[in-house]
């Protein structure tokens, strides 16, 4: 078994591009989308919270733990322009193998486009669309360490092009529940395209290694996080670091050139960083915030104010269902809403 898993893991490592460009140049980027509304309001990723929300485990399978025993989750994303995106999740524990399994779907909807020729003429309308169907399972290796995989078949359809995909997640958790510390290391997106959208032009997926941890204070009910992404390669920035910038938050102050300017930008490009605070005796009630540098400064306007890159969201429970909305400030021109809701089906037989 342990012979199998390592020549899984050196297959799928072996066919990831380590080098490839950071956004716009990969295949499947959807699956780098919020799969819940929690999520999206803590700065689009949250991989180091062990918990009951089935839902982080789409992006960390080693999450997958009993307290998710017949959860499920259905969400949807709101964006621009008619595009829309959602994710849903039923997780379940099986007691013999001590191992939690997960199967979820997500999917991203491109709306409808005006199909023209060469000449301008109007032929019609067509449609675009990519799907992924997600398998995954987690169990304990020790007392305090937990390792997952996730297997990801996905389909995707723009216009008259198609492409096939298969990749994997692989991960390890490190949970002391006394100190209410988390550690977590994730291989994302290993993989390959089994077809392509054209004869022989596979292009590149897109691959992550992340890093993140998680600490819940003892006296406060508050939980913190910093995640790192994009550890496979350190210049992450599409713009020349010698061009004049903008400054860390507000963007009203240019920086002067040099090397240390645009070595701590591009530093912080890797850090996500997010909090939630945890309210009511069953922590029912939760208001959550965050914070992605590598999208603030890809998305904000040199020398005008915004907010581009924090993120916040609340989440409570009535009775049986649980309830979450995320905002994530992408731009001047709009914001994202993400509506998630959730519950156990062991609730329903009490």
């Amino acid at each position: 078994m342990h012979r199998t898993l390592q020549v899984f893991f050196f297959y799928f490592i072996c066919l990831s591009p380590f080098y490839a460009q950071v956004g716009g140049d990969n295949v499947y980027e959807f699956l780098n989308l919020p799969a819940s509304a929690r999520i999206t309001g803590l700065g689009g990723n949250l991989i180091t919270v062990v918990d009951d929300d089935a839902s982080l485990a789409f992006h960390n399978p080693a999450l997958l733990n009993p307290l998710m025993h017949q959860q499920i989750a259905f969400s949807t994303n709101i964006h621009f322009a008619g595009i829309n995106n959602g994710y849903a999740v039923y997780a379940h524990y099986h007691k013999k193998w001590n191992t939690t399994f997960q199967g979820g779907l997500s999917y991203i909807t491109y709306g409808k486009f005006t199909a023209a020729d060469e000449f301008g003429q109007i032929q019609g309308q067509f449609k675009a669309s990519e799907y992924a169907l997600t398998l995954g399972a987690a169990r304990p290796l020790y007392e305090k360490m937990t390792i997952g995989a996730n297997l990801k078949f996905i389909s995707s359809q723009l216009e008259a092009y198609r492409s096939f995909g298969l990749l994997a997640d692989l991960s390890a958790v490190y949970q002391d529940t006394a100190k209410g510390f988390v550690a977590t290391l994730l291989f994302k997106n290993m993989g390959t395209q089994l077809s392509t959208y054209r004869v022989d032009n596979v292009e590149s997926i897109p691959y992550d290694i992340q890093f993140g941890v998680s600490k819940k204070l003892r006296y406060l009910p508050f939980r913190f996080s910093f995640i790192m992404h994009d550890l496979q390669r350190w210049n992450i920035t599409y713009d020349d670091p010698n061009t004049e910038e903008t400054g860390l938050f507000f963007g009203e102050l240019p920086q002067a050139k040099g090397k240390f300017g645009p070595f701590v930008d591009n530093l912080f490009r890797h850090f996500i960083f997010n909090g939630e605070f945890l309210l009511g005796r069953k922590e029912n009630f939760r208001i959550r915030f965050g914070y992605n540098h590598f999208r603030r400064k890809e998305l904000s306007v040199d020398r005008l104010r915004s907010i581009a890159g924090f993120s916040l969201g609340f989440g409570f429970k009535i009775k049986r269902f649980r309830i979450d909305y995320g905002r994530n400030f992408y731009h001047l021109a709009g914001s994202v809403n993400h509506f998630s809701i959730s519950t156990s089906l062991k609730e329903f037989r009490k």
